[in-house]
């Protein structure tokens, strides 16, 4: 199987995140509710075109990953998410990149982020 060539793949963007909430919430919690809000806001295609996937998580900080086209629907979805498991929580978009290395540096300084491929 042929690899595709760089202008065929798509353009990723990363968000950096910060999670706010009133006690430690688990990664699975989050990915679940992030999910749910994107069908529910989006639908089913709009959500998967979106392409939305959390790339590293870790004391309220985390990498959300989206196609370049998407960006604004996937900051949509994470300001409609103001509970996860009954805990209120608060999600503040710190900055986008194009580069997962970028994200870290400008927007979550001295970290210990474990990024997950």
């Amino acid at each position: 199987m042929k690899i595709l060539p760089p202008t065929l793949r798509p353009n990723w963007r990363y968000l950096a995140i910060r999670l706010v909430s009133e006690s430690h919430i688990r990664r699975s919690a989050f990915i679940d509710s992030v999910n749910n809000s994107a069908t529910s806001l989006l639908g089913d295609v709009t959500a998967s075109m979106c392409n939305i996937s959390l790339l590293g998580f870790d004391d309220g900080m985390a990498i959300v990953r989206c196609e370049r086209e998407w960006t604004e629907e996937t900051r949509c979805v994470l300001a409609t998410i103001h509970s996860i498991k009954g805990q209120r929580v608060g999600i503040h978009v710190l900055g986008i990149a194009g580069t997962v290395k970028s994200a870290i540096e400008r927007y979550i300084p001295q970290s210990d982020l474990v990024i997950d491929k």
